[in-house]
């Protein structure tokens, strides 16, 4: 897996390419925490859920139906008295979601994400995998650790810090 941090980071570059109407604190707070939420199963593996099971890492969790739902409820939370946000919010959310999956997609670690769950329990990885997978538990403060940490600042940081400041120029020119 990506880290809990890289997670949280590309669900606020994903709200930063969002009109303006969509660039609230909350919703930058929902993002991050709708980006790092399908790996609550994590909650399963120590609890001896097996990894490959539905309920293991990276399955249901990680799936489509989940962020689907995931992003109606966060989209319910987030939106505004004005009702046509929901949508907007909805797409949003999903969005920050999945990219949780597919950021564990794209890891060279586990066993595959599981994207159809619960109607497909096959695990996929994205032929292109060049985020070295995080360790779990207290394996991430070791020197494993420290090489994720690289991989991700130049995989995931470094674009997402590209996104900011696209949008941040975007917001100077107005």
């Amino acid at each position: 897996m990506a880290t809990v941090f890289s997670h949280a980071l590309v669900g606020a570059a994903i709200v930063s390419l969002f009109p303006k109407k969509y660039r609230t604190k909350k919703s930058y707070g929902i993002a991050a925490l709708s980006a790092v939420v399908p790996d609550f199963d994590y909650l399963g593996f120590i609890s001896r859920i097996p990894y490959d099971s539905l309920w293991g890492h990276r399955g249901m969790t990680h799936s489509l139906l989940f962020a689907l739902l995931l992003a109606a409820i966060f989209a319910l939370w987030a939106r505004s008295k004005n009702e046509k946000t929901y949508l907007g919010f909805f797409i949003l959310f999903f969005l920050t979601t999945i990219s949780h999956a597919c950021l564990d997609a794209c890891t060279n670690g586990g066993l595959g994400v599981a994207f159809y769950s619960p109607y497909n329990t096959l695990r996929y990885f994205f032929p292109w995998r060049p985020i070295q997978v995080s360790p779990m538990g207290m394996g991430f403060f070791s020197e494993r650790g420290l090489v994720v940490l690289l991989s991700e600042l130049y995989w995931i940081v470094l674009p997402c810090v590209i996104v900011f400041c696209f949008t941040l120029r975007r917001q100077i020119k107005k």
